[in-house]
């Protein structure tokens, strides 16, 4: 049994879940086994494979319970964690057409750093000392993306860049986060009903509870319904350092997508985009390839909108201030001169237009002669961040 199975018998799907490259494993309803590698999912053979539809369901009823989960015609959905951040998600008939859908997330083997990260393509090493500084700033930071983009994976190196003696209370509706560090850290998960539908603990409570712990930072692991608007009164009245993840397409569509949160809270357009423009100081967007490859693709940051948008001052507008591709050199945008004068150690130094390179068509130039120099840590001057 591996080290992230932990206390869990993956049966037949055991050889799969011992190779280190794997993250997701899908299991169909007629059998076949997906895993990806992190070049994309891919099928595998397994040496004892399942028979049946029949067999699938069983298996998926046997793993969820092993978490604690009930998986039956009662409750034909079933989403559980282990404490090391290792997800199962099942579905079963008549939900699908037949047996189950399984879908299951793995840890990575060792906690992810920055630096791991980076040596992957998740970031040019430019941007190593520019995530760094926001972190020991106590800026607070959205991390948007889709599904499998690496939000959560790169949550948890930022994370492990907080000191050990920071109060971080995190909170997730399954445990994805797994194990915070070993310092003054604070799981918390949400519970569902019991079988009288009673007892159930949501995002929302959980969210209130936090700012009755005596938190350094809040963490969200992702925002998704109406816990939004307690979480944006906490990053309202001095809770800063805190990090979310949220689904979004970029950078840009940021803003539509929280004030759609907003309105299941109950809270007008007008009163979200209020809240959080002052709530978050930075947006870092990440992006699945078709390939495979993760990487960070925008820096940004949300602002009231103003004549240029053609909006009135309480819309937000979703800014992007830098631009990766994956491969080539990242590009600043014109708001990255005054974004690295807030929160970066030094103020950026802008260069001549005989030493800068050229600007792009869309005002985009390339990233080092900004951030080049950037040093690594506190003692430099510089503008000091609210």
């Amino acid at each position: 049994m591996n080290a992230v199975a932990g206390s869990v018998a993956f049966g037949p799907l055991e050889p799969i879940m011992a190779d280190p490259q794997v993250t997701d494993v899908t299991v169909t309803c007629e059998g076949r086994v997906w895993a990806d590698l992190g070049a994309g999912m891919r099928e595998c053979r397994l040496p004892i494979p399942f028979r049946s539809p029949q067999a699938v369901r069983d298996y998926a009823v046997q793993l969820c319970a092993q978490l604690g989960r009930r998986l039956d015609d009662a409750c034909p959905i079933a989403d559980a964690s282990t404490v090391n951040g290792l997800r199962v998600h099942a579905v079963i008939a008549p939900l699908v057409p037949q047996g189950a859908a399984l879908s299951i997330r793995l840890p990575p083997r060792s906690p992810p750093t920055l630096e791991s990260l980076c040596a992957g393509g998740m970031m040019p090493s430019i941007w190593l000392p520019v995530l760094r500084t926001l972190v020991m700033r106590r800026a607070t930071m959205l991390i948007t993306g889709g599904t499998g983009a690496g939000k959560t994976t790169l949550l948890k190196a930022l994370l492990g860049l907080c000191p050990a003696d920071e109060r971080i209370i995190a909170v997730e509706e399954v445990r994805e986060l797994g194990m915070i560090g070993s310092g003054n850290r604070v799981s918390l998960v949400t519970r569902e009903a019991n079988v009288e539908g009673a007892g159930a603990i949501g995002l929302p409570e959980l969210v209130k509870a936090t700012l009755r712990m005596r938190p350094d930072r809040v963490v969200l692991g992702e925002c998704r319904g109406e816990e939004i608007a307690d979480l944006l009164r906490a990053f309202n009245s001095g809770h800063r350092g805190g990090m979310v993840t949220l689904h979004a397409d970029d950078v840009t569509r940021v803003p539509v997508r929280l004030s759609a949160l907003g309105l299941l809270a109950g809270l007008p357009v007008e009163a979200t985009a209020m809240l959080v423009r002052d709530a978050f100081d930075a947006v870092i967007h990440v992006e699945r390839e078709a390939d495979g490859r993760r990487h960070i693709s925008q820096i940004g940051r949300l602002n009231a909108a103003g004549a240029d948008t053609g909006l009135d001052g309480t819309a937000l507008h979703g800014e992007v201030i830098a631009v990766w591709d994956g491969i080539g050199a990242p590009l600043a945008g014109p708001g990255w001169a005054d974004f690295a004068a807030r929160w970066l150690w030094e103020p950026a130094r802008v260069a001549s237009s005989s030493t800068s390179p050229a600007a792009s068509g869309n005002g985009a130039r390339p990233l080092g002669w900004i951030a080049a120099d950037l040093p690594d840590g506190p003692g430099a001057g510089g503008r000091k961040a609210r």
